[in-house]
């Protein structure tokens, strides 16, 4: 398809816009651009095909099956984008004074309680605005309490191999060394080998319950009590919170930080890459370190505390604060038990197609799992040539979004599937249906595979190529 910038045509408008009622001031010289930019010119009717027909070439959970692992990419109930634009919400300003905004200020403070009693934790600020972005908060947050301390030394993180990626990549920017703790034959932490890590120097520990693998690990208790008599503080990744919530908490497992992705379990889309929200929670002895801003409850008034001791602002303002609208939106929505529902639903689903998928398929660790699996295609590979990437594109003509690709890496050849609570039973039978032929496939017809897809705009572009050397912008044509 073309680009916008394809389109354009000298000349061509899609907008008019009424004369102007109020004066005209010229903008100083030293604040104009030397240069005009290079807007696209478009008519209308071809800015609404333009739009269209991306929408055409992307997949989302309101096109078919999504079972993206680690990522739950689960459908959203409409209502909360309602909630979000309605206007004493939408159109408020960021630097309204705090007096003007009190509905607002309420809205976080009612979330934060609300959020607080899910995760176990006495505090919680929404300053930060992605799941990364809140895992450096968190850990900047452990760095500030060790050096009010004058714990300086405190400069290793213990992160198993099972860790979302951002893990190790956050601990480092906080400037700490990762240490990573291997898995044991179950997919769980291994409790000896942490053990021979931590030490006067341990700071502490990211992990999330359950981990990649989809496993809830039974030591969890053990875990963060090894890392808390050595000093250090336990971080709660809350990623993978979708298929505990309500059931059990982050803070009664031992952790005295957390993250949690209100854009995954709480309800706003997310394909894309964004909006996001990425609130990070904490225990009374970590409060002081909150990132600004805090919104704290004074009699019936609402108003954004500062603790001097505060890491600071992560961003500009007070994070995305309707993507925080939905998230309260949704909870109100399902209520008290709601979100208990909502675990075990995705869990039961993700133990059914597991379930399903290992009369052929090898699960990577079979048994219960929590609200994602892994199955390994290094037999199949081995027996057909046909590897985790070509099942994937074989999935691509049928409708139905991929799972995660090639992780957690402790698997080899490895699918990551995580079907969520909104998907219906008969959803899941069609999607393990096209899973198992596919498989048969494999065995009958390997080079189908290999090729795959046949059907969409785009069927194996070099991937490589692609991230090592991306074309991010336009490149205009010289006259």
């Amino acid at each position: 398809m073309q680009l916008i910038f394809e389109r354009s045509r000298e000349g061509r408008r899609c907008a008019l816009l009424p004369t102007s009622d109020v004066d005209i001031k010229e903008i100083p010289a030293e604040f104009l651009r030397a240069q005009a930019p290079k807007l696209p010119m478009v008519s209308e009717i071809d800015l609404s095909r333009h739009y269209t027909e991306l929408e055409k070439q992307v997949h989302g959970v309101n096109d078919g099956f999504y079972p993206l692992g680690s990522c739950t990419m689960k459908y959203n109930p409409q209502v909360n984008n309602e909630m979000a634009g309605l206007p004493g919400f939408a159109n408020i300003h960021p630097l309204q004074d705090e007096a003007s905004v009190q509905g607002a200020l309420e809205l976080l403070h009612t979330t934060k309680e609300y959020l607080c009693e899910i995760t176990g934790m006495d505090e919680m600020t929404f300053q930060t605005s992605a799941g990364a972005h809140g895992e450096f908060g968190g850990v900047l947050m452990i760095k500030a309490y060790h050096e009010s301390r004058g714990d300086h030394h405190r400069k290793k993180i213990m992160i198993p191999d099972a860790a979302h990626g951002t893990n190790p990549a956050t601990a480092t920017m906080a400037g700490f060394t990762v240490v990573t703790i291997p898995s044991d034959e179950n997919g769980h932490v291994d409790l000896e080998k942490l053990r021979a890590e931590v030490g006067p120097d341990t700071a502490g520990l990211m992990l999330t319950n359950p981990n990649t693998l989809g496993l809830f690990d039974p030591n969890i208790l053990e875990i963060t009590k090894i890392i808390h008599d050595a000093g250090g503080l336990c971080y709660y990744d809350g990623a993978n919170i979708n298929p505990i919530m309500g059931v059990v908490r982050p803070g009664d497992m031992g952790f005295d930080v957390i993250h949690l992705n209100l854009h995954k379990s709480f309800s706003t889309p997310h394909g894309g890459g964004g909006p996001g929200s990425g609130p990070v929670g904490c225990k009374n002895i970590l409060a002081p370190f909150l990132p600004k801003y805090n919104v704290v409850k004074e009699g019936d008034k609402y108003r954004f505390d500062n603790s001097e001791q505060s890491i600071g602002m992560m961003k500009g303002f007070y994070g995305n604060f309707l993507v925080n609208v939905r998230a309260l939106s949704y909870l109100m929505t399902l209520g008290a038990e709601g979100p208990k529902q909502v675990a075990e639903n995705a869990t039961l689903n993700a133990n059914y197609m597991m379930e399903k998928l290992a009369h052929k398929f090898d699960v990577a660790y079979p048994g219960i799992c929590m609200h994602e699996f892994v199955v390994t295609m290094n037999r199949v590979k081995r027996e057909t040539g046909v590897n985790a990437l070509d099942m994937a594109k074989g999935m691509l003509d049928y409708g139905i979004h991929p799972p995660t690709m090639y992780f957690p890496i402790l698997v080899g050849e490895a699918l990551m599937f995580e079907p969520t609570e909104t998907e219906s039973k008969e959803t899941m039978d069609e999607a393990i249906e096209i899973y198992l032929e596919l498989y048969d496939k494999a065995y009958s017809d390997p080079e189908y595979l290999k090729n795959a897809p046949y059907n969409t705009p785009i069927k194996r572009p070099d991937e490589v190529g692609a991230a090592r050397n991306p074309k991010v912008r336009y490149i205009f044509p010289e006259n």
